[in-house]
């Protein structure tokens, strides 16, 4: 499973997802728009954070402990 965020380099929610996801045992890594402009056009980001899993963005937004708990435990 492939599982990145993107966000900006000031979201204030982006550190808290990264831990989220870490406390379920969910490896990831954050990509920055900043610095990956290929990925804001990819995925038409507008907003931070979003969730990308499996090449599909999954939140736009900073997702609740209990809906990231619904989405990875289908996986």
């Amino acid at each position: 499973m492939n599982v990145f965020i993107i966000a900006t380099k000031d979201c204030s929610h982006c550190t808290n997802l990264k831990h989220e996801l870490y406390d379920l045992g969910i490896d990831c890594e954050v990509k920055f728009a900043e610095e990956n402009p290929q990925l804001v056009e990819k995925y038409s980001i507008r907003h931070s954070p979003n969730l990308v899993v499996n090449d599909e963005v999954v939140f736009r937004r900073q997702p609740t402990e209990a809906e990231l708990k619904e989405l990875f435990s289908d996986n």
